[in-house]
């Protein structure tokens, strides 16, 4: 008897101890959840559903390359259970803080398996600067820069929504099956949105297929389309008078109607160089949330600049 009434005494710790280390499953609280950019937050709701609520980094109209986290999202952030990286250059300055200011927190690597390409750049540089590269430098300039813009293919996020998945699922296995039940549905509509673009995209002819950016965020999708991006931007900063000169040059041999900019960016030598051309300055966002509309919006707009 005197067992009995101990475990009367004990059972009802034990069990508040077992819901307490089951997590989301039993506790009936979501998994929260951080991701770098908006994209993002609409691939791991796709997979999460209800049973997540997803903060992001990078809020809209600010620039992922020289972003830094707010002192609310840092207090949120040392509450997230998870963390889904993708590879933009402000995780490698930031993921190392955060996950020492929040220990319990798991970062997963979306981008992990995904094969990248070189950022393309304008590669007629000053003499001068040429004459100064070393030959570690002249290697890399060979080889370029990976290309992080890995979310604007539809094919590539398959991997990103396989690998999101696998982290949801490790942080709370309780719902393992709701989340791959989701992610098979998401993966479908990517094959629909891959076709779908690829058909409007099919009418362009072989010689109007290339179009010029300011900020080269579109490679992925130039690449997986058959498209070709020309780049305004040269290696991260406005380009010099020369550049600027050779890029017009180069417009005016494609005939180009349209330059395309972000809103993360300064407009100014697109809004020259458009001027030049006689040509329209449009805005495509590679950062927006509604991911798969973008992407629908941008073959849209590439097909009305380039046809």
């Amino acid at each position: 008897m005197k067992v009995f009434g101990l475990m009367k005494k004990v059972l009802p710790v034990v069990l508040g101890l077992m819901v307490a280390w089951a997590g989301p499953a039993l506790a009936g609280t979501k998994v929260r959840a951080f991701v770098s950019i908006l994209p993002q937050k609409y691939f791991v709701e796709r997979i999460g559903g209800d049973l997540v609520d997803v903060d992001v980094l990078v809020l809209p109209g600010a620039n992922p390359h020289m972003y830094e986290p707010s002192p609310r999202q840092m207090t949120a952030l040392t509450k997230a259970q998870v963390y889904f990286a993708i590879g933009v250059n402000l995780e490698d300055v930031w993921l190392p803080k955060l996950a020492d200011a929040n220990r319990g927190m798991l970062v997963v690597r979306t981008q992990e398996g995904v094969k990248k390409i070189p950022m393309v750049a304008h590669h007629h540089e000053e003499e001068e600067h040429e004459a100064m590269q070393g030959e570690h430098e002249e290697e890399e300039h060979e080889h370029g820069i990976l290309d992080p813009h890995i979310w604007l293919d539809p094919v590539r996020v398959e991997l990103i929504a396989q690998n999101t998945c696998a982290g949801l699922i490790k942080v709370d296995p309780a719902h393992k099956a709701d989340y791959e039940a989701n992610l098979s549905v998401f993966l479908s509509d990517l094959a629909q949105l891959n076709k779908s673009i690829n058909e409007s995209l099919a009418s362009l002819p072989a010689h109007k297929r290339t179009f010029m950016v300011f900020h080269p965020s579109w490679g992925y999708f130039a690449k997986r389309y058959g498209l070709t991006q020309v780049a305004i931007e040269a290696g991260g900063s406005e380009p010099s008078p020369r550049h600027l000169a050779e890029i017009i040059e180069h417009g005016r041999e494609l005939g180009a109607s349209v330059v395309f900019v972000q809103p993360q960016f300064s407009r100014r030598s697109a809004e020259v160089i458009a001027s030049e051309l006689d040509a329209k300055v449009v805005q495509l966002d590679p950062l927006a949330e509604d991911w798969p509309g973008n992407l629908r919006h941008a073959a849209d707009a590439f097909v009305q600049a380039l046809r």
